[in-house]
């Protein structure tokens, strides 16, 4: 059997949104990076567009992902409303036409390790060269979410390693100025797993603008003991990759 190797990005700023399940006027998001929202992170890093030839995107599809939760986040429910807007008529009484109110969620305050995993490491090099460079701006799901910190990781190729291993033993991405004991002891682990307890719809088939398609997929939920060492002790915070 081939060795495996994995590429690890980090999903970290104020706001992230994972939408698998919405609807006309709410936005969900999930509480962790769906695989669509990756993929097209990576589509975008590596200059993939949304009517790129099917095969281009089942390549990316096609990397087994999981997700390390090193900080959960919080919900943030954005009410608003879209159309003309109302006004106010004599007697105070408010006259609205064409409104539509909608809710979008978000995920605030959350930090993920990512890993991607293949025997492809030709691949995964690309990848992550791409990751540093991107050629079309990267977001955390909608546009609006720009990373807080790089996506980028310096050491994020790695050789010869499972999915597991390389999630489980690569350092913390939370704060290194957080005491220890408020640090968390363990962190949720979500592995991708054709025998997996849950089923997420967030399978990427399309992209394309006029015929945007998903598949399910199923997933593994464990948890891992959280690593004592933290990242940001040794790669300080910053808005881009030196």
């Amino acid at each position: 059997m081939a060795p495996t190797h994995v590429l690890l990005l980090r999903a970290s700023g104020p706001l992230q949104a994972w939408g698998v399940e919405s609807r006309f006027a709410v936005r969900d998001t999930a509480r962790e990076p769906s695989k669509s929202g990756i993929v097209g992170l990576l589509a975008a890093a590596h200059g993939c567009p949304r009517d790129a030839p099917p095969g281009e995107l089942a390549t990316l599809a096609a990397l087994r992902m999981g997700v390390r939760a090193d900080q959960e986040g919080t919900i943030l429910r954005d009410y608003h409303t879209a159309g003309t807007g109302g006004y106010y008529r004599a007697g105070g009484q408010i006259e609205r036409e064409n409104v539509i109110p909608g809710n979008r969620y978000y995920l605030q305050d959350a930090r993920f390790l990512v890993g991607l995993e293949s025997e492809d490491l030709t691949l995964l090099a690309r990848l992550h060269a791409a990751l540093r460079d991107p050629h079309w701006p990267l977001y955390l799901g909608r546009k609006a979410c720009v990373p807080g910190e790089p996506v980028w990781l310096p050491d994020g190729l790695r050789e010869r390693t499972s999915l597991e291993e390389a999630l489980v033993h690569y350092p913390w991405l939370g704060p290194a100025w957080l005491p220890a004991e408020r640090r968390p002891s363990r962190l949720r682990l979500l592995l991708e797993d054709p025998a997996g307890e849950l089923v997420r719809p967030d399978q990427p088939v399309s992209f394309h603008e006029l015929d945007r398609r998903y598949a399910p997929r199923r997933v593994r939920v464990t948890a891992c003991p959280a690593p004592a060492h933290c990242l940001q002790e040794e790669v300080p915070s910053c808005t881009s990759p030196a």
